[in-house]
């Protein structure tokens, strides 16, 4: 029952409060008479309530009553009323509850000239007085719950959760060459930095949990903080590296170890305009988002669900603006300093440590502009800039994107920080009901600044590409699958620079089959498949093929 909605028995809306709800706009349109007539049509007068005090307005309505079998003829042909009530006898107001909702029904569907019209007519006499005590007893339970709704709010906290288990395994047709960034190699000015060879993984099972506490303090408000466990490790080293199962991974630096993942208040500040402030922020929550590429219900890889160039921060603190321009235009602008349950806190998360600050530090800036020509198609344009602390006298892929590798001065010896500078495109597109096309391109430019003297600065240029199909309601409503293409990090000037993550020249492609079937509301399975070229952008390595069924539980 409504809240704050209390009937005294024998009431009208007493028995069947249900009834009194579902009438309650014919009410406002049909005060005492029918409200279905044309301009020129023949109406009702208005009938004083006080003179109808016959026996008969004291009576139940029963099977063989005239108004009964009127009103159930009626129904038969019209379909206005659609609980069943067989043979049961009717309160008056019970009565008078289906025949306002048939009224309501009925006023733009029939004509004065026609029999059923006179029905109608006969039919609100009889009951006037029942329709406009119910009337009067729906609108002034409708101002209540508008009062209660528009002044009242408490805060409220929700737990939702989300749990993942991981069966994954990976196998290639030879040993895979990989390089290893190695300070003293690098000294010695070997390029490319060491290599190794990598033996071939064995399965896994492994799981990532996600609990969020969702408070709101104003009804428009929220304050989100959300607490991470893994205990997957399917990376080489790093903590996002090429091709992981975006689940299969640790929530922080080592296996179980719970992790604040995030911690943000999001409120807004007219109505066009939010903000979002808090000292870990889910940068993809808000930033490079496409319709088809949610790991959650689409592709399940770190590198296709979002660009790989384009952040070196995935968490961070600060702030971020979004502003609704209008229905089609939409501009957003975020500042994030270092702060990752991903990294130790020494060296790392300078937007914490006084030493550094949340300015002093790694730290990005962000703007991207969204627009929706149509409600099937999505273009955003995003730029980056990038300040990447040097750590270990390079700069590095733990956080150097648009780097996916080790860089130093091409001479063995240490960088100053560097910066970089980020573009990226992101499109998608519902064809249809049954087809969506998607796709990313990155451009990013890493300005590195050698500490040696005579050394000129110099720079590492790279590019990123995504295509994809998606084919939603694949099988079932909610279900997707999608087949995805994509280069993550190619090299297009400044290789000299890199320890490792250029390999021998060989681009690095990969391919990436996800279904995402939904077996109840809260329970999921995808399964996904994917091919890597290329592996490390070494030529001659052998393909490497990752299977990967993942279970999805939501609460």
């Amino acid at each position: 029952m409504i809240p704050g909605a209390a009937f005294k028995e024998g009431s009208a809306c007493g028995r069947f409060w249900t009834f009194c709800l579902a009438g309650s706009a014919l009410m406002q349109v049909l005060p005492v008479q029918v409200a279905i007539a044309t301009p020129n049509a023949p109406t009702l007068e208005k009938t004083d309530v006080a003179h109808f005090t016959r026996v008969l307005q004291l009576r139940d309505v029963s099977p063989g009553d005239w108004a009964y079998e009127a009103l159930q003829n009626l129904t038969e042909r019209y379909g206005c009323v659609n609980q069943e009530r067989g043979n049961q006898t009717l309160t008056r107001y019970e009565f008078a509850a289906e025949l306002s909702a048939c009224l309501q029904q009925l006023k733009s569907r029939i004509t004065p000239e026609t029999a059923d019209f006179a029905t109608l007519k006969r039919l609100q006499k009889q009951f006037v007085q029942e329709l406009a005590i119910l009337r009067g007893e729906v609108d002034g339970l409708q101002a209540r719950v508008t009062e209660l709704e528009l002044t009242q709010f408490s805060a409220t906290t929700k737990l939702t959760g989300k749990v993942f288990f991981n069966l994954a395994g990976a196998f290639a047709n030879g040993e895979v060459t990989a390089e290893v960034a190695n300070p003293i190699l690098a000294q010695q000015t070997v390029r490319p930095g060491e290599t190794r060879q990598v033996d071939e993984a064995n399965t896994t099972f492994s799981n990532l949990t996600w609990l969020t506490l969702n408070t709101s303090f104003t009804g428009r408000d929220r304050l989100v903080t959300q607490l991470a466990v893994g205990n997957g490790f399917a990376s080489a080293g790093l903590f996002n590296t090429l091709g992981v199962p975006y689940s299969d991974r640790t929530a922080g630096v080592s296996e179980n170890e719970v992790v604040l993942r995030e911690l943000f208040y999001a409120f807004p500040v007219s109505d066009r305009l939010q903000a979002v402030i808090g000292s870990r922020i889910n940068y993809y929550r808000y930033f490079d988002n496409n319709r088809f590429t949610s790991f959650i219900t689409s592709t399940s890889s770190v590198n296709a669900s979002g660009s790989t160039l384009l952040n070196t921060l995935e968490r961070g603190a600060g702030a971020i603006l979004l502003w609704e321009i209008s229905e089609q235009l939409e501009l957003r602008v975020g500042y994030l300093g270092e702060n990752s349950g991903f990294l130790p806190s020494s060296p790392f998360n300078s937007a914490s440590n006084p030493t550094e600050g949340l300015f002093g530090g790694t730290n990005t800036l962000t703007s991207e502009v969204i627009f929706s020509p149509t409600e099937r198609v999505k273009l955003r344009f995003l730029y980056n800039r990038s300040y990447l602390q040097a750590t270990g006298r390079q700069v590095d892929g733990t956080l150097g994107e648009p780097i996916y590798g080790f860089a130093d001065d091409r001479v063995g010896v240490s960088l100053d920080d560097a910066t970089a500078d980020t573009f990226s495109f992101n499109f998608d597109w519902l064809v249809s009901s049954g087809l969506g096309v998607f796709g990313r391109y990155g451009y990013g430019t890493t300005h590195l600044n050698p500490q040696t003297p005579g050394l000129s600065n110099g720079e590492v240029n790279a590019q990123s590409l995504q295509l994809g199909v998606a084919f939603p309601d694949l099988g079932k409503e909610g279900a997707q699958a999608t087949i995805s293409y994509l280069i993550p990090f190619s090299v297009l000037d400044g290789q000299q620079f890199l320890i490792s993550g250029g390999g021998d020249g060989g681009g690095q492609y990969e391919w990436k089959l996800t279904y995402y079937y939904p077996l109840t509301d809260n329970i999921a399975l995808t399964p996904a498949f994917y091919l890597i070229g290329n592996p490390n952008h070494f030529s001659d390595n052998p393909n490497v093929y990752i299977g990967n069924l993942r279970a999805q539980f939501s609460f």
